[in-house]
């Protein structure tokens, strides 16, 4: 009764007891709603064997051994158990046992097909290899059967693409090979396995391998940046100012049988305008660099921000500035006189050492000026006079330069260049009204200038500033670095063999949000670095935290 129900419940209505009709009559039973519930599908994981080990040889072996553990527990063969080192039947046999565990979870539809007809079904994936199945493995079946190669390569296994162990195939050819690239691992591999989609595997295995990435490293890039506001606001030349250094470069204080002196050159640039002041230097001293400052700001002005690399001379300079900065300011408050000259400090602007792509500008005119120099000087060492004007020749062939295309508007300038700005700069200035109303006729001497100078600027803003608008280089966007990514740093002074594992530990977003300087954390400390001077490790996303603390030993 419990399990069946009583008799009548399987009969007709009309066979009911009359209390049960009554009952069903007064309290219809409404239909019930459907719906549609989903519900995930659970995949079945690999075989746990497969991720006992990390290495192909390594996983061979231990399914040897257990494979012989399971033979000398027979009670057949208690006379004839195995020991001593594996032999290669042993090893043969747990090649076929994992390959046999691969294909009964990836290929089982397949393999019941070949048993029951000889051959997969119209739609199987692996028709176009006519498998055929060999002590219960599937095999290549193909067409060289009269071919003069061995059996092996005549029928390969079959193998999944995306399962752990025949990654640990490639990986252990590709090894085998000294690190062959895909080519001749897909060749070699195919004597006794076939993978499929084996090139799309070949390529993963070969780019993730930290070693061929150690001997080909490569830089991270990410979307060029904005411009900053130094280089697209309209200011007075050498307000916004870029400096390097460069050199050695030699010369002679007198006659030509007088030992060479070891010089340096500054290069000032003008942010905004790309005008260049060129400086001789004595040494890499801060002393020398600060006696290099003065003449610069005697000569063109005194600017409110310096933009430089992390050189110790320039370091050395700022942490000076900064000192004569704090004693203008103290001397505020002890003496009114001297208000003005609290706010006659120098900004200095530090970008990420060992980045030139961070001050590509002042780079560039750096290398500018190195052609003009050695195009003029050769290998010659001329005299400390001749070098100084040579000096200032060079600064005016790059203060003539041309910053635009020639215009093909006749009442416009032949060609705008930074010398236009440099003329035009008084000592000090103040803000003059628009005469583009007013007809050149009725302008003074002085109003001229200014309506030239005007002009100057508005081609400035529409034909330079529009030419700065388009991203030459690192057109695409990248994903961010992630904290605790590791990574190889960049030294110019090593091979690339040679670079350290460091791991990223901080990381600046600018504006856009975009990632371009970090910091790693390293055996000597922290260090700041761009983007472009690290190279990201291609971990396996397999790889177990073992492996990643190996790369440490490597």
């Amino acid at each position: 009764m419990w399990w069946e129900g009583p008799p009548w419940l399987r009969q007709s209505e009309r066979f009911w007891p009359p209390l049960v009709r009554t009952l069903a009559q007064e309290f219809p039973v409404e239909p019930l709603e459907e719906a549609t519930i989903s519900l995930p599908v659970q995949v079945q994981p690999p075989s746990f064997i497969s991720a006992l080990r990390s290495s192909y040889i390594s996983l061979i072996r231990l399914v040897a051994y257990l494979l012989r553990f399971a033979y000398n527990a027979r009670k057949a063969n208690r006379l004839k158990r195995r020991k001593s080192f594996l032999q290669t039947e042993e090893l043969n046999e747990a090649v076929c046992v994992l390959a046999r565990i691969a294909q009964e979870e990836s290929f089982a539809e397949d393999i019941r097909s070949v048993v029951a007809s000889g051959q997969v079904k119209s739609n199987s994936r692996l028709k176009t290899l006519a498998p055929i199945l060999k002590d219960d493995i599937l095999r290549v079946g193909g067409r060289l059967r009269y071919a003069p190669i061995s059996e092996e390569r005549k029928h390969p296994i079959i193998l999944p693409p995306n399962y752990p162990s025949t990654e640990l195939v490639m990986v252990y050819y590709h090894e085998k090979l000294l690190h062959a690239g895909p080519q001749l691992l897909i060749a070699t591999i195919r004597g006794r396995f076939w993978p499929r989609r084996v090139r799309n595997l070949a390529r993963r295995v070969v780019h993730q391998c930290i070693k061929c990435f150690r001997c080909k490293p490569t830089v991270l890039e990410q979307l060029m940046g904005d411009l900053p506001a130094e280089r697209v606001t309209p200011t007075y030349p050498f307000i916004k100012t870029g400096v390097d250094l460069c050199g050695p470069i030699y010369y002679r204080h007198t006659g030509r049988k007088s030992a060479p002196i070891k010089g340096y050159v500054a290069i000032f640039v003008c942010l905004v305008t790309k005008a260049v002041h060129i400086e001789l230097v004595a040494d890499l001293s801060t002393n020398a660099f600060i006696a290099v400052l003065k003449r610069f700001v005697a000569r063109r002005g005194k600017p409110t921000v310096i933009e430089c690399d992390n050189a110790k001379n320039f370091l050395g300079a700022s942490r000076e500035l900064a000192e004569l900065s704090r004693q203008f300011t103290s001397q505020q408050h002890q003496h009114l006189v001297t208000s003005h000259c609290s706010e006659s400090g120098i900004q200095f602007n530090f970008i990420p050492p060992r980045s030139p792509n961070f001050g590509g500008l002042w780079e560039a005119a750096v290398k500018s000026f190195k052609r003009h120099l050695k195009a003029t000087m050769g290998a010659s060492v001329p005299l400390k006079d001749d070098f100084e004007t040579l000096l200032v020749q060079i600064e005016s062939c790059l203060n003539s330069r041309p910053l635009t295309q020639l215009s093909a508007d006749p009442d416009e300038l032949e060609v705008l260049t930074p010398g236009h700005f440099l003329i035009h700069r008084p000592l000090e200035a103040i803000a003059e009204p628009s005469y583009e109303s007013i007809p050149t006729s009725r302008l003074d001497r002085y109003q001229q200038n200014q309506e030239s100078l005007r002009r100057i600027w508005k081609r400035w803003s529409s034909d330079y500033l529009s030419g700065l608008l388009p991203r030459t280089r690192w057109t695409q966007q990248r994903d961010n670095i992630a904290i605790g990514t590791m990574v190889l740093v960049k030294d110019d002074n090593l091979p690339p063999l040679k670079w350290r594992y460091d791991r990223v530990i901080q990381i600046f977003r600018s504006d856009d949000g975009n990632v371009r300087v970090v910091i790693v954390k390293t055996k000597d400390g922290e260090l700041r670095r761009a983007i472009s001077n690290i190279c990201v490790l291609p971990v396996r996303s397999s790889a177990t935290a073992e492996d990643e603390d190996r790369l440490y030993d490597m």
